[in-house]
């Protein structure tokens, strides 16, 4: 086949680009793997962008008779938008601390009070105008001195997730002499306000070091705290709820090491807690003068142990709570007099609250059996005040403050759907499919009350399964512009996740990895029985592993669906994980397996996505990726698309959208958000024949 050879700008494209093989043989365990799209990854290849490019081109020209309806879903969700908005202000010493948003500005600016919410305003970083002249907008770091007079802030142009961080003076308003390029996410004051604590990564993009800054001092003077040479592990730098330690983590996917440093001495040397073990997991949360530690030693759903500061290795350990096996343990947050701790029974979220002075205990009950709950902004230590976020398919964002003591609870703020929405107009249903080994996997759904069970529903059936993350069921006021055209919208709770506990999760990755992919395809074939929807108005959505998830399926299960969204999809799963050099792969080795090992090849082999692409019927797709994306490459999305061009039997429509100026999460714009929703909903809706 030919390179492609059509120019952008000579849209309408309306042939499908064909994209050029190349001989390419991986080798590996007497095994030889033909790649003939391999030479995309060579981003410095005039052809490869001008690849990326033509298939953009084809996708606008084949969305073209849709833009209309684009526009009217993304006026339909800016509608429901409060566009001039304040978050919640919370407290942190004589400050309030909130951001707010203006109509018509793409990011929030950040604000705060002294003494009361009646001051005067001062505005710390307003986002738009450092964004002004930036396609793409991300701030990292966000964070002020322990005495409020310094701000830390780092930003990201790029998609890349590479930040620069700077430093503002909040009383002369003037930026400090140095910045430092290249950092991660995590960050961390000293409680002198002048010493700083930050994080590099290395070339496969795995944050390693940490460094500690002076500020006013030249960046080629920061010393290096910590080198992290094991490339399965995560560095990260965080500071304690009561301001005392500062807390260095070293993570992998299934083991921990955490050193602790006082915050009043941060030229000290860090202490160690506990020396790392294979697969045990632990967390630390100070109190007094002790900590709190969640672990899985010997405890599959996790436990929470206590140990004295001065001496806080294992062998100190006394248990707080025990193992319990049929609730998973997710955390704790620890107050002066109380200790709140984060559950999870049957797929629902709990929240209890010790209180440590009498060592009685609660549990906050909230009003819906599906629901999600989280710790809000919490930041001082001496309250008995907790803030938590609730949501649920039917109620949107909501912000509480909780009285730990008289169990008093007032709704501070509940996001805003303009509009005239009615939760009851709408209905949720947790509901159960049976696996092809038996086990039972929930289905949270979604669905305006007036559609009737007769098989002639759309669906958009979600899914994600992967890193024991648990799929939330959460509100959208976007999701709405779907429910109110009569479209069903279901979550599938597959193993891999951890909705059903730590086990669930083991029995999703490793050699059990398949068991997320029947759990899906049970979901959808359940679905279809109770008839809530059929086949051919049965549509999936998934991305990163979400995005394996779906390239997984339709693999084994082309003719259940009639049309796919997979955003940037982690697709090419062998090739990527074994070159260590690309961006965190080998941290995956800890979620699917070391593919140098023969079984864990052979096995992952037979369901990456990639490798399993057969001549036969695909359903509609649409495939999106990112160049930037560091976490999985553009090339995957855009290989596998060349690979479906190639091999696919069908004239079902297959788009690959690149985002050529982003990574991972798509735009940064909160409007720009919006429209590329409206781009995926309008797809499934032309594929739904609902235009």
């Amino acid at each position: 086949m030919n390179k492609p050879t059509v120019p952008v700008e000579s849209a309408p494209v309306v042939t499908p680009p064909i994209a050029e093989k190349r001989p390419h043989v991986h080798r590996l365990h007497g095994d030889e793997r033909p790649d003939p799209y391999f030479w995309m990854r060579d981003r410095t290849d005039p052809a490869v962008m001008s690849y990326l490019e033509v298939e953009n081109a084809y996708t606008e020209s084949m969305m073209r008779s849709t833009e209309g309806l684009q526009h009217t879903l993304y006026s339909e969700m800016l509608a429901r938008i409060q566009e001039t908005d304040l978050s919640v202000p919370y407290r942190k010493d004589a400050y309030w601390y909130y951001s707010r948003t203006e109509e018509g500005l793409d990011y929030p600016i950040y604000c705060r009070k002294w003494g009361s919410l009646e001051a005067e305003e001062e505005v710390l970083l307003d986002q738009n105008k450092l964004a002004d002249g930036h396609d793409y907008f991300d701030v990292g770091v966000l964070q002020v001195s322990p005495d409020h007079q310094i701000l830390a802030y780092s930003v990201d142009t790029s998609g890349a997730e590479l930040f620069t961080l700077y430093f503002l003076d909040l009383g002369t308003r003037q930026l400090y002499g140095e910045t430092i390029p290249e950092t991660y996410y995590s960050f961390a004051w000293g409680n002198d306000n002048r010493t700083i604590f930050y994080t590099q990564v290395d070339e496969a993009h795995r944050p390693y070091r940490l460094l500690r800054h002076q500020l006013g001092t030249s960046v080629e003077q920061d010393a290096l705290v910590y080198h992290e040479a094991d490339e399965a592990f995560f560095l990260s730098i965080g500071k304690t709820r009561s301001d005392a330690y500062l807390l260095m983590s070293l993570q992998s996917k299934v083991t921990s090491e955490v050193h602790y440093l006082d915050a009043n001495q941060p030229t000290a040397e860090f202490q160690l807690i506990q020396r790392r073990s294979p697969s045990v997991e632990y967390d630390v949360t100070h109190h007094s003068d002790g900590f709190y530690i969640t672990t899985n030693d010997d405890a599959v759903n996790f436990k929470l142990m206590w140990a004295p500061v001065h001496s806080p290795g294992r062998e100190h350990w006394q248990t707080v709570i025990p193992h319990r096996d049929t609730v998973l343990l997710e955390g704790v947050s620890a107050f002066a007099d109380h200790l709140v701790i984060f559950e999870r029974e049957a797929g629902v979220p709990q929240v209890r609250v010790r209180q440590l002075s009498t060592q009685t205990e609660h549990t906050i009950e909230f009003p819906e059996p599906i629901y999600e709950v989280s710790a809000s902004a919490n930041p001082e230590f001496e309250t008995a005040t907790l803030r938590f976020a609730y949501t649920s398919l039917l109620t949107p964002s909501s912000i509480y403050d909780y009285d730990l003591n008289t169990r008093d609870r007032q709704l501070l703020k509940e996001t805003p759907v303009l509009g005239g929405y009615d939760k009851q107009q709408y209905g949720s249903e947790w509901l159960m499919a049976t696996a092809p080994d038996g086990t039972a996997v929930p289905i949270s759904l979604v669905y305006r009350r007036d559609v009737m069970q007769d098989g002639s529903n759309p669906l958009l059936l979600n899914g994600y399964g992967s890193y024991g993350a648990s799929y939330p069921v959460y509100f959208s006021s976007t999701r709405l512009s779907l429910l109110n055209r009569g479209v069903v919208v279901a979550f599938a709770h597959i193993r891999g996740g951890s909705e059903m506990g730590r086990n669930w999760y083991e029995q999703g990755k490793f050699l059990n990895k398949k068991n997320t992919f029947t759990d899906f395809v049970a979901c959808a074939d359940y679905l279809i029985q109770e008839q809530w929807t059929a086949s051919d108005r049965l549509s999936i959505s998934g991305g990163s592993a979400g995005g394996l998830l779906m390239g997984a399926v339709i693999n084994l299960r082309p003719d259940l669906f009639n049309a796919v969204i997979a955003q940037v999809p982690f697709v090419d799963v062998v090739t990527t994980i074994l070159d260590t050099s690309l961006p965190l792969s080998a941290m995956e080795w800890e979620e699917w397996g070391n593919p140098n090992d023969q079984a864990y090849y052979e096995y992952m082999k037979s369901y990456s996505p990639y490798d399993n692409v057969t001549p036969k019927d695909y359903p509609a797709m649409l495939v999106t990726a990112g160049l930037n994306d560091p976490r999985v490459s553009y090339w995957e999305p855009a290989k596998w698309t060349a690979k479906l061009r190639d091999l696919k039997t069908d004239n079902n429509l297959l788009l690959l959208k690149t985002n050529m100026g982003a990574g991972h999460g798509g735009a940064s714009g909160r409007y720009e958000q919006l429209k590329e929703i409206a781009f995926e909903y309008a797809f499934l809706l032309a594929q739904w024949g609902l235009t």
